[in-house]
């Protein structure tokens, strides 16, 4: 009976390996820029006051002007790498800041575009708007700022 016994380092390396394989075989992670309506008064912006703008904490720019934030949905792999990179933060993090505003009544919660074509049209024709795209996305009407 002791024969069929797995050993703790070989279920151990085997739970490796496969964790291995699945990162080889998961689709490469798409970098994003964090962009902004050209009223937007900031050219870049600490960690800390991205989190306070995408956790809607801040809900004015300092010159004023409201502050709209545009989002994919949880499952795009853009939003998932976005908020990991940018904003150190998981996306079940910012959901349940995001949740607890809505059904509590507390305070505001983004507004969730379909595609990054939509993110790019709603940043661009939204006086105080941010968002973010990939990378490689041909950004005409907005402006890309840093996150520091």
């Amino acid at each position: 009976m002791d024969c069929f016994r797995t050993r703790p380092s070989l279920t151990r390396f085997a739970r490796t390996l496969l964790h291995f394989c699945l990162a080889m075989l998961s689709p490469p992670a798409v970098a994003a820029e964090l962009v902004v309506h050209p009223s937007v008064p900031e050219h870049d912006l600490t960690v800390n006051m991205a989190r306070l703008v995408f956790t809607m904490r801040l809900l004015r720019w300092p010159n004023g002007k409201r502050v709209k934030v545009f989002v994919l949905p949880d499952q795009n792999p853009l939003h998932r790498e976005f908020t990991k990179e940018a904003l150190d933060l998981y996306p079940r993090q910012l959901r349940r800041v995001w949740d607890r505003n809505l059904y509590a009544g507390s305070g505001p919660v983004p507004v969730e575009v379909a595609t990054v074509q939509d993110m790019a049209r709603l940043v661009s024709e939204t006086p105080g708007a941010i968002g973010y795209l990939p990378n490689d996305f041909d950004i005409e009407a907005v402006r890309v700022i840093h996150v520091k």
